[in-house]
């Protein structure tokens, strides 16, 4: 984004709140609410502190509101922008943006969901489109598979391929106390799963858990004087270049490239400074868009670099250290806790799956049918 300064906003508060499946009767507000008090507490800041609210979910029209009263907190600024999953990150560069002009000291960004207690179809009814309802696609599923079939026509990628980005996944997972999976996985469960849209098995698909997460910032200056080292926003970028599956230009192509570039030009980084990337992985094909459209390899070639083991611990690059949205949790919106693993990275808080002396990390979210695309690049004190 034009106009915003590297590194003159901190993350100094983020948590989950419980994950996995929620007790009877929670809503998604108190888990949106469950996670911020711990972000604060983290952090050492008090409610009272608070003066800017960011929250979106499918299950609360007016979420801002609604978690501003939950907490008894009076904002001087709100913002409940929805852009799908990738909304939480979109809410970072709406924060920078309040923080820098004065309209807020203290931004609380928060999300939560209960569609595994109610079901998914009722924590996210869709949208009525005129071009793809009359043709009862099952969607989000078939939109994706639509993705992952014409990159494999076109590229040569495969379905184990595909499968490597699952399993990679999972044994993250196994190493994340916090993770929902605890089984390993294998290729060859992956391909011999039940098929839901050709190519992707049921194992070639995100979670469907409950849970939520919180994140703090505040300006720099105020950010060393906190509990937590903190953890910089260097660079962000937003794109919306669609909204349904059927008017997506190119489906081998994500607006990632542009968010992306954004990122990368706020940050003065590239993709080569980056030691470890959250990536919004709903679907195996996700990441491998991404990692190309992020500039971590060429277009084309996702399939061949995720292979043998590449993402996966002790790999040559670390993609998804907590086991993602396919292993670790996925509350319907994922991009909360894509952003949670990219600054605890930072932290070195992640025990075994930490990456050694990890200063730079990228957070990417992805809304609806790749309809949105956010990305936020942190880095540790050694970048300001």
């Amino acid at each position: 984004m034009t106009g915003l300064r590297r590194g003159s906003v901190a993350v100094v508060g983020a948590a989950e709140s419980d994950l996995g499946a929620a007790p009877p009767h929670t809503t998604p507000i108190d888990l949106m609410a469950q996670a911020s008090c711990r972000a604060l507490d983290e952090c050492g800041l008090p409610l009272s502190a608070v003066d800017g609210i960011f929250a979106a979910t499918t299950q609360a029209r007016f979420a801002p509101m609604m978690l501003a009263e939950y907490l008894g907190v009076q904002p001087r600024y709100f913002d409940g922008t929805q852009v799908g999953g990738s909304s939480p990150i979109t809410h970072v560069a709406h924060a920078i943006a309040a923080i820098e002009h004065g309209l807020c000291d203290v931004a609380l960004i928060a999300y939560g969901s209960t569609q595994r207690l109610v079901s998914r179809a009722a924590a996210s009814p869709p949208d009525a489109n005129p071009y793809e309802t009359p043709f009862r696609p099952m969607l989000p599923t078939s939109a994706y598979a639509l993705a992952a079939a014409r990159h494999m026509h076109q590229f040569g990628t495969t379905r184990e391929q595909l499968a490597e980005v699952a399993v990679a996944a999972r044994q993250w997972a196994l190493m994340n106390p916090k993770a929902w999976e605890k089984e390993p996985l294998t290729i060859e469960q992956v391909l011999s799963s039940r098929m839901i849209s050709h190519p992707l098995t049921v194992r070639d698909i995100c979670l469907v858990t409950d849970g939520g997460g919180a994140i703090v910032l505040t300006s720099a200056e105020r950010a060393r004087s906190l509990a937590k080292p903190p953890v910089y926003v260097l660079g962000v970028g937003e794109a919306l270049p669609h909204g349904s599956i059927s008017n997506m230009a190119d489906l081998t192509v994500t607006a990632a490239v542009e968010s992306g570039r954004a990122a990368y030009a706020m940050a003065g980084l590239g993709p080569a400074e980056v030691q470890m990337a959250s990536l919004y992985d709903a679907f195996t094909i996700n990441p491998i868009l991404f990692l190309e459209d992020l500039g971590f390899c060429p277009k084309g070639e996702g399939g061949r670099f995720v292979a043998d083991g590449a993402i996966a611990p002790g790999g040559r690059f670390p993609v998804n250290t907590n086991g993602g949205g396919l292993s670790y949790c996925h509350p319907g919106m994922y991009g909360l806790l894509a952003m949670l693993e990219a600054i605890r990275q930072i932290r070195g808080e992640c025990g075994p799956r930490n990456v050694p002396g990890c200063e730079v990390t990228l957070a990417h979210g992805n809304g609806v049918a790749f309809s949105s695309q956010c990305t936020v690049v942190f880095g540790g004190e050694a970048t300001v």
